[in-house]
């Protein structure tokens, strides 16, 4: 083995003990359930620690600016939350990144890894602080084209997730026409975060949400419709959902 070598091991194996420490193990049972780990779920074969996010993020964020090799390691493990701490990473160093083209570098390391966000936390917390920021000034908006007709679910997530931040900054249209694409999308993963997604546009401006639902309710899956309602009066949440489709 190189010397390059066992210091990059040498680093994982730092990081990675330093997880273990703040692990609670009473929790795996729980998460293991949550994130829907048994046989023919979503999460097949995931493994936990059980480390709450808070704690996770001090001990990642110490690590953002590790080599790039030692962060795809983590991605890679088959533990859970050493895939989170690589993203955490990720997000950190996103932020810290005092370049465009250190921002782009993370940018591409994401995408080029997308797949093994293989969870919806490990979407939901890294793709608004990464691809959504960089969309918001640098990346045109085709790479969400380019994930959303993937045939991997995650990378699909991933796309409609990111707009969180373009929505947060009044830009709705990404938002807009992925929710479009995904009316036929038979996952519930997909149903929720396309709804959520719909009820922040909501959040920032009413009349753009009422305006899709008003267009798309009848053939919106049912989980998406009820997310993206949630924060209409009754009267309206009653109105829209008689519209709704059963889909799933």
């Amino acid at each position: 083995m190189t010397t390059f070598a066992k210091k990059h091991l040498a680093m994982c194996k730092i990081w990675q003990q330093q997880l273990r420490d703040i692990s609670h193990p009473e929790k795996i049972k729980i998460l293991s359930s949550f994130f829907k780990t048994g046989k023919g779920e979503y999460g097949e074969g995931d493994k936990f620690l059980g480390i709450t996010v808070p704690d996770n993020r001090k001990v990642s964020a110490a690590h953002a600016f590790d080599s790039l090799d030692d962060i795809l390691v983590m991605l890679c493990h088959e533990i859970h939350e050493f895939r989170l701490a690589a993203l955490l990473a990720l997000v950190h160093r996103y932020k810290k990144a005092k370049s465009r083209e250190e921002q782009t570098a993370i940018v591409d390391f994401y995408l080029d890894n997308a797949h093994r966000c293989n969870n919806w936390d490990l979407v939901d917390l890294s793709a608004p602080y990464i691809l959504g920021a960089h969309l918001l000034n640098h990346l045109s908006p085709t790479v969400l084209d380019s994930l959303a007709s993937s045939d991997n679910l995650w990378r699909q997530r991933i796309a409609i997730v990111a707009t969180l931040t373009l929505i947060r900054n009044n830009r709705f249209d990404d938002t807009l026409r992925l929710a479009e694409l995904y009316l036929t999308h038979t996952h519930p993963l997909m149903h929720k975060a396309t709804g959520w997604m719909l009820r922040e546009v909501g959040k920032k401006h009413l009349p753009t949400l009422l305006n899709f639902l008003d267009r798309w309710a009848h053939i919106m899956p049912r989980t998406t419709l009820r997310y993206a309602i949630e924060r209409l009066t009754p009267e309206k949440r009653q109105y829209y959902m008689a519209f709704s489709k059963k889909c799933n």
